[in-house]
């Protein structure tokens, strides 16, 4: 007779397909590397086939890519059953996954940790740092289990707003627009421009056409440090949101563009499933005060 298929397989699969190898995972759940590989080889006896091609890094089979949506399932309900039988002894417990931009990350999410450790000593979050347009199919796939989402749509009950965060222009202090209160963007079409990849463009195009103004960009550039050096170094200009205020060289400045652009930023669960009750926790404890603290964080210059 075939094994079952128990919790701590899938929870090794979900690891590895996560972390994309055996030694990583092991770090992530905290049990040896051969521990990791016999739950996975364990796996793979009860289903009959291989779950996961061995690389660098290690992807999912065909077969792989069918189990792991179920067996995300089946580790978030194993964690929120936990949480739950837990939370009546002394508040929320467990791990949340919270991924964000990098201009979050480095602007409003220390004081988000800082808080939520004060209030939920009992929960770790980790972060995971990536682009706009990745951050909501992270979510839904279950790879983490809130986001800070830019511009997203219909939310569910439950998410909390942390403000808009405008376009700025990114500038050399001795830049000859540096000093102004404002600028259009058309004003900078005698510098070249560099254009962020990160998830920023949309907004950049949008003021440039609200300007009607040609977009005509030098260079692009996928890292956002990388930006922010070349514009330090002199090779040209950029925008970017108000949150960039914080990775700035002293050097560099942000000034606010017309026509005005911004992004809306909002911190949720996922929409296809049921929240973990630990996610839930944090983000009820925003309202109203930790939510208004975030938004005020965000620069207007």
């Amino acid at each position: 007779m075939t094994p079952d298929v128990n919790l701590a397989q899938l929870r090794a699969l979900v690891a590895v397909a996560d972390t994309g190898g055996f030694s990583a995972a092991a770090d992530e759940l905290g049990i040896s590397q051969p521990a990791v590989s016999h739950a996975v080889a364990a796996l793979e006896r009860s289903l009959g086939a291989p779950v996961l091609w061995r690389g660098s890094p290690c992807r999912p089979t065909p077969l792989g890519e069918q189990v792991l949506p179920h067996a995300r399932t089946a580790v978030a309900s194993a964690a929120a059953v936990r949480a739950i039988a837990t939370r009546h002894s002394g508040g929320p417990t467990g791990t949340v996954r919270l991924a964000a931009p990098t201009t979050v990350c480095q602007a409003l999410l220390p004081g988000l940790l800082k808080a939520w450790r004060a209030a939920y000593p009992q929960v770790t979050v980790r972060v995971f740092e990536g682009e706009d347009d990745e951050l909501a199919a992270w979510l839904e796939a279950g790879t983490v289990d809130a986001a800070v989402l830019v511009d997203a749509g219909p939310l569910p009950p439950g998410a909390v707003s942390l403000g808009a965060d405008s376009m700025h222009a990114l500038l050399r202090r001795d830049h000859p627009l540096a000093g102004q209160p404002t600028i259009h963007v058309a004003e900078l079409e005698d510098d070249d421009f560099l254009l962020s990849e990160g998830g920023c463009e949309r907004h950049i195009r949008e003021a440039y056409r609200r300007a009607g103004t040609r977009f005509t960009p030098r260079h692009r550039i996928r890292d956002l440090n990388s930006l922010i050096g070349m514009v330090h170094a002199g090779v040209g200009v950029s925008v970017m949101p108000a949150l960039a205020l914080t990775m700035l060289p002293a050097d560099c400045v942000l000034v606010p563009i017309r026509p005005a652009v911004h992004r809306t930023l909002s911190l949720t669960g996922p929409t296809g499933r049921p929240w973990s009750p630990a996610v839930g926790s944090l983000l009820a404890g925003m309202a109203p005060g930790v939510a208004a603290g975030a938004a005020a964080g965000v620069p207007s210059r």
